[in-house]
């Protein structure tokens, strides 16, 4: 599922690997042939996924350092609640595991990066 360029390459720069995440989340949607009780669960993961990059772009025009940091705190809660939407989809529907799994583990890689950044920022490292 994930572009074997991107994987292979580890994208270093977050703001770029947010962005081909959000586009891998929306492949992996669009592929899906779901019943409408799903819809939510879909759109859910939507937004949560394009979120994460989202934040950390808008932290480029933060007005001060609290602010900054703000917005990266928003973007880690959205790659966590990224992953829950993931599992539900994974465990709900039944969704093969191989399909879920590169996501998850994406969701997983950018969490860990964003919650570094974040102890780095507060001075917590």
């Amino acid at each position: 599922m994930i572009n074997e360029e991107y994987s292979v390459e580890k994208i270093k720069d977050i703001k770029k690997r947010c962005y081909n995440f959000s586009l891998e989340v929306i492949r992996f949607i669009d592929g899906l042939d779901v019943k409408r009780i799903y819809f939510s669960i879909t759109d859910q993961l939507l937004r949560s996924a394009t979120s994460i990059g989202a934040n950390i772009i808008e932290a480029k025009s933060a007005s001060s350092k609290k602010d900054f940091i703000n917005f990266y705190q928003i973007a880690l809660k959205s790659a966590n609640e990224t992953k829950y939407w993931l599992c539900i989809l994974r465990d709900g529907l039944g969704i093969q595991k191989d399909k879920v799994k590169p996501l998850l583990t994406e969701a997983e890689e950018i969490s860990k990066i964003i919650a570094a950044s974040l102890l780095t920022m507060k001075n917590k490292r």
